[in-house]
């Protein structure tokens, strides 16, 4: 397959819903043209973080919202452009003003190192290295890429642009709804007895059942974090892991992430086709890991955490809880831990716009001190990232309830509920069909 680089930018009508829809029909093939079709066509790798812009060419006009887009595909150049005007005009993209107002553009700025000119198409896209506002989104996913004209790369191109025009925004799409994050256990004891121990068919076969589900995003982990669990070693969780990431990347083109707080471990992952990284010791545990997200410029998730393993007690039906967990004050003091997570990130050159919270719930902290923090979960979001709430089957909801793991369904709902009307942005849950609708219907209430 071949690698290649798209544009994407509109300033008509509700931009995010814009780009975002052009984005779900490459995902999910839904423009097709009579002999072509998409979904075996184009595979999404990266999205960039989005940019507004002034308007280029024609200045009156809305300013722009910008994004490119990494992606493989089979399709030859033609096939490929063919299908990128079909959905630009499935979207409603009308006959426009060259360099004027537009609900919609997509455009092919490379195509391997192609180098091609003729009345249809120019590859690289003609002017690139002109516009800020290409250059910019495409450093965040490519910086190293060698325009096969110039011989430069993108970040030395950008470099010698005029950027003051070009201003990136935070994490563009959490905003208008709740982003379904399913949990993948690549182990053999997981606390949820969901563990797949290695089997590379049953965890591809739950990938492509979490994306039709309503999965946006996948949480694939080989080492159960649960209280009690035994660590293994970086090695036994490389062999667990890299089969599954490859195999789920070649069935799915959702967003992987991978739940791992050891940098050869994510490093692995990332090279493998994993697209976030989810740190559940917030970058505090492998002195390396904050530097492998700053060069792979990829989400990261910096998670609280306090696990201690003689503060653990266990319970044959309900499973193992943290009992003598504590804190001088607990919002304050998982607010301040955090915030050193987040000073680690932006020290190693971590972007702001990379950085997702989590509180933390279930790593140190009793029972009584996960119901609040749930219920305070605005005062973690008032620190200014999208934050991510894993609740989902925990014993604090099992001891809540009296119920073991696999009848914490409706406890894990309404803390799902709970935690979208606090602010949540990424639900990490193991029952995606049951939780998309919970968040769905949480959504219509609380973000209208």
């Amino acid at each position: 397959m071949s690698r290649i680089y798209l544009s994407l930018g509109t300033n008509l009508g509700d931009r995010h819903a814009n780009l975002e829809h052009a984005i779900d029909a490459l995902r999910e093939g839904t423009g097709v043209s009579s002999d072509i079709e998409m979904a075996r066509g184009i595979l999404i790798t990266h999205i960039s973080p989005l940019y507004q812009t002034a308007p280029w060419g024609v200045t009156d006009q809305p300013d722009f919202l910008n994004l490119c887009i990494a992606a493989k595909t089979d399709l030859s150049p033609h096939d490929l452009l063919a299908c990128l005007k079909t959905i630009e005009t499935e979207l409603g993209r009308e006959t426009a003003v060259r360099w004027g107002p537009r609900l919609i553009d997509i455009d092919i700025l490379f195509y391997d190192d192609l180098i091609m000119q003729n009345d249809r198409l120019t590859i690289p896209h003609v002017s690139i290295v002109d516009r800020a506002f290409v250059l910019a989104p495409l450093a965040d996913i490519a910086p190293d890429f060698i325009h096969p004209q110039t011989n430069q790369s993108i970040k030395i191109m950008l470099d010698k642009l005029d950027q003051t025009a070009v201003t990136k925004l935070p994490h563009p799409f959490f905003a208008d709804h709740t982003r379904i994050m399913g949990i993948i256990n690549a182990t053999p004891d997981s606390f949820s007895g969901d563990g797949l121990d290695g089997n590379i068919a049953a965890a591809v076969a739950q990938a492509i059942q979490f994306a039709a589900d309503g999965a946006d995003i996948l949480d694939i982990g080989a080492e159960s974090t649960r209280p009690g669990s035994r660590p293994i070693t970086a090695d036994e969780e490389i062999a667990r892991l890299i089969p599954v990431i490859t195999a789920v990347r070649a069935a799915t083109d959702l967003p992987i992430s991978v739940d791992s707080y050891r940098a050869p471990v994510a490093e692995a992952a990332l090279n493998a086709g994993a697209d976030w990284v989810n740190d559940v010791w917030g970058l505090r545990m492998d002195d390396g890991m904050a530097a492998l997200v700053a060069r792979a410029g990829c989400p990261v998730v910096l998670m609280h955490n306090r696990s201690q393993p003689k503060e653990v007690a266990q319970e044959a039906a309900l499973g193992g809880r943290y009992v003598g967990s504590t804190y001088d004050n607990l919002l304050a003091d998982v607010k301040c831990e955090l915030g050193k997570s987040v000073t680690l990130a932006l020290a190693a050159g971590v972007k702001k716009e990379q950085i997702i919270l989590d509180p933390g719930i279930g790593f140190g902290k009793t029972v009584a001190q996960n119901l609040e923090l749930l219920n305070r979960l605005p005062e973690i979001k008032a620190m200014g990232y999208p934050i991510l709430l894993g609740t989902s089957r925990k014993s604090f909801i099992g001891y809540t309830l009296d119920l073991p793991p696999d009848e914490r369904v409706e406890g894990t709902a309404a803390t799902v509920a709970i935690g979208i009307e606090r602010g949540a942005d990424i639900i990490r849950v193991h029952d995606v069909k049951a939780m998309a609708r919970v968040a769905k219907m949480t959504d219509a209430i609380v973000k209208r």
